[in-house]
């Protein structure tokens, strides 16, 4: 059953203060806070309203997929516009990017609700009531707001380095035009915050809304998150990379809090892989099971299987009616390539085909530098949006799934102690489901041997294994930052393509410089040669371009090869350093009369 949260909003939504920035708020006094956290059903209400801003641009088709790239498994190129997105894909973004601004009022206004539902819940006597039933809900909604804010906080770090810290709804007499705050001191702020709430929140089996809600094993796994980021390196205004002294022990705090899920509240990992995702475009939200914590969309919201996920092309021309769906972030093939041939993974997280205005599945228009998420799609809907249709699939986005504590509690693990028993096994589970069983001995257990040999080898066998777990997901760009190994990525990433063009230019390759593919029996797009090149095949087979597409006789190398990530690399404005910091919004700045300014960074 799926949750439509956001239905549910628009009586709460013309009694909340509405405005643009957080720095100039409306007054509160149009709605009495006292009357709507004194009891469980309007504090619901009140705490529902912070989760509007997933349904807002700034997240859904902005900060969830469509600025995360580029990284060395998801790629879009910035260079050929000067159009919002494509800034930030180049990472030029000025500080008028319209993206930027929409994030950043999302996030602002997400925090904004969160504070009035702390201080209300807070200030509210059901919070304490005797009753056992209301008591426990007005806990778990406490956890709601201070984890939503806590989400809201890690990503504004990311993407602006020290911002506002805004604690306190906004009344009358609070100083809202605040100065920047240490990125380090926010983080540690709403790490304490949720340990000392996520206690007395209820576990998603125990909520009436499951996984469509914050719930406890959401808390503690995002504890373990922020945990890893603030013990993570990080752009210093001087485009320096630095790491706090104090770095061992966040990664203290991520293995306890990890440990502590799998203690309390293990689960085994559905042994299916593509079904996890099918389930977000079936509107099925299992309880107990991988995913811990998704998005919501309402129908008619959410932009999952239109800017992101396998092409489906539509329109009034179209014959079916599951409308039009793009994918914005393309997959270089040095991360298809990186698969074992055998890991069930990659065929569900790459796809080289699309489905035409005929319904009919075909080779992917673009070809080698057009491979897709293939996680989401709205081909995968039970039944068509509507032939005109676009945006607004209802695909629910995953926050955070179960594999991602195993692999967090390895990483935590073998930075305190080494690739220790512990830290394999949790390897191991991760990796069980992406073979088959006939397999187990010698790509899990006997792989997970070998990459144990030192500290050094299992750390960098945990950054492949993520890449291979969580492609497509748009999380790996937080991931580098923290590693402080974007940049190193990302020239690896640029070589290993110019090495498969040449390999395939040359003809010393034994990957495909042409793949050939077919309908099968049943309709669906194979491949003959997906693994190796082939001199040839039958005419039942269409022969494409492939790695032979990477090549290009003009400039050498496809100019997205060279071009895609080279202020990641070597021009930015800090060679070897990826500035992913961006300037706040000049809306932002403005309003704060004087108090905020874009300095540092290069700006």
């Amino acid at each position: 059953m799926k949750l439509r949260i956001y239905m549910i909003l628009a009586g709460l939504a013309l009694m909340m203060p509405s405005c643009k920035d957080f720095l100039n708020p409306d007054s509160i006094s149009t709605f009495d806070t006292q009357y709507v956290f004194s009891n469980v059903d309007d504090a619901r209400k009140g705490v529902n309203a912070i989760y509007v801003q997933f349904g807002v641009d700034g997240f859904r088709s902005r900060l969830s997929n469509n600025m995360t790239g580029n990284t060395d498994i998801e790629r879009s190129s910035g260079w050929t516009s000067s159009s919002d997105r494509y800034q930030i894909w180049d990472l030029n973004a000025l500080s008028s990017n319209g993206d930027l601004r929409q994030f950043w009022n999302a996030a602002y206004t997400a925090i904004r609700d969160a504070n009035i539902c702390i201080d209300g819940i807070e200030s509210s006597g059901a919070l304490n009531s005797g009753d056992v039933l209301t008591n426990r809900l007005m806990h778990n909604m406490l956890g709601e707001a201070y984890t939503l804010r806590a989400f809201w906080y890690s990503m504004l770090v990311y993407y602006f380095g020290d911002v506002p810290d805004v604690r306190q709804a906004p009344k009358a007499g609070n100083d809202f035009f605040l100065p920047k705050q240490d990125r380090n001191v926010i983080l540690t702020e709403v790490i304490e915050d949720m340990k000392n709430i996520e206690g007395d929140m209820l576990w998603g089996d125990e909520s009436p809304y499951g996984i469509e809600q914050v719930n406890r094993e959401y808390t503690i796994a995002l504890i373990a998150r922020i945990a890893l980021q603030r013990a993570g390196w990080y752009l210093k205004p001087d485009l320096t990379m630095d790491r706090p002294s104090d770095y061992q022990q966040y990664y203290q705090i991520a293995k306890d809090y990890t440990e502590k899920l799998i203690n309390l509240k293990d689960r085994e990992l559905p042994t299916d892989f593509r079904q996890v995702f099918l389930n977000q475009c079936k509107f099925i939200s299992p309880l107990n099971s991988e995913v811990l914590f998704e998005v919501p969309f309402a129908i008619g919201n959410g932009d999952v299987g239109w800017n992101i996920g396998i092409t489906v092309q539509g329109g009034a021309t179209a014959t079916h009616d599951y409308g039009s769906g793009n994918n914005y972030m393309a997959i270089p093939p040095t991360y298809f390539y990186s698969f074992d041939t055998m890991d069930l993974r990659r065929d569900v997280t790459c796809a080289y085909y699309q489905v035409n205005t005929n319904f009919v599945e075909e080779f992917v228009g673009g070809g080698v530098s057009n491979i897709s998420q293939g996680k989401w799609s709205r081909y995968f809907l039970d039944k068509g949006p509507g032939v005109s249709s676009a945006k607004g699939t209802g695909i629910n986005w995953p926050m955070m799934r179960y594999s991602d504590v195993l692999l967090m509690y390895a990483e935590a693990e073998n930075e305190l102690n080494g690739p220790t028993a512990s830290a394999q096994d949790a390897m191991k589970r991760v990796r069980y489901r992406a073979f088959d069983s006939s397999n187990w001995a010698e790509k899990v257990d006997n792989y997970v041997t070998s990459v144990s040999t030192d500290k050094q080898s299992f750390f960098n066998a945990l950054v492949n294994e993520r890449a291979w777990e969580f492609g497509g997901e748009m999380i790996r760009k937080y991931e580098l930052i923290r590693w402080g190994i974007y940049s190193d990525k990302m020239a690896e990433t640029v070589a290993g393509l110019k090495q498969m063009a040449d390999d395939a230019f040359n003809g010393t390759g034994t990957l495909p410089d042409y793949i050939y593919w077919k309908l099968d029996a049943s309709g669906h797009f194979t491949v003959l040669n997906p693994n190796h090149k082939i001199p040839d095949a039958d005419a039942s087979w269409t022969r494409e371009s492939w790695l032979i597409g990477l090549h290009s006789d003009a400039t050498t190398y496809q100019q997205w090869i060279t071009k895609d990530w080279r202020n990641y690399i070597d021009e930015g404005p800090a060679p070897g350093i990826v500035r992913y910091i961006f300037p706040i919004p000049e809306e932002a700045i403005t309003n704060s009369q004087g108090t905020l300014k874009n300095d540092g960074y290069g700006f």
